[in-house]
């Protein structure tokens, strides 16, 4: 059997990235399904990884590899950190959860309001899930599947 190279693995990587990305768009703009914050801050180290994987066409080096993976390890991060608030396995003191300051701060009015209440999305509430994971885990799962193969990436030889 033969071993990928480097390229090729990084460039899988961030095809990887791009999927999920593409994925999450078209949850958004697709399904209706609007994001909450914690949902967007997943989405920027995919975008990382794209841009990795795009330069690593051209410079497949150990560094962009590694990078990769970690930046696949900080999203994993986030995505299980999201995982646990929407489970309640923790509190997260965000605007964008049930517990903040902020929505405690808003008038009934503010919070009956169609043009601001429908911009809210709660953090800690679950908008989609299949096999009873919401996206916040199977992103979480998707990054570290795409960690392993960064490390994969950094591990191999540059050229076949």
């Amino acid at each position: 059997m033969t071993r990928m190279t480097r390229g090729t693995l990084i460039a899988l990587a961030g095809l990887g990235s791009a999927a999920m990305l593409l994925a999450a768009f078209g949850f958004q703009y697709l399904g209706g399904l609007a994001p909450c914050a914690m949902c967007l801050w997943q989405r920027w180290p995919h975008a990382a990884a794209m841009v990795l994987g795009a330069v690593g066409l051209a410079l497949p080096h150990v560094a962009l590899a590694a990078l990769g993976a970690l930046s696949m390890a900080v999203n994993a991060g986030i995505a299980l950190t999201h995982t646990g608030v929407e489970r309640g396995w923790w509190v997260l003191n965000l605007s964008c959860t049930s517990g903040s300051e902020d929505l405690g701060a808003m008038s009934a009015a503010d919070l009956l309001n169609p043009e601001i209440g429908t911009g809210i999305v709660m953090c800690d509430e679950v908008a989609w899930q299949m096999f009873g994971l919401s996206m916040a885990s199977w992103n979480g799962i998707a990054s570290l599947v795409l960690m392993a193969i960064w490390i994969a990436a950094a591990r191999a030889r540059a050229t076949a």
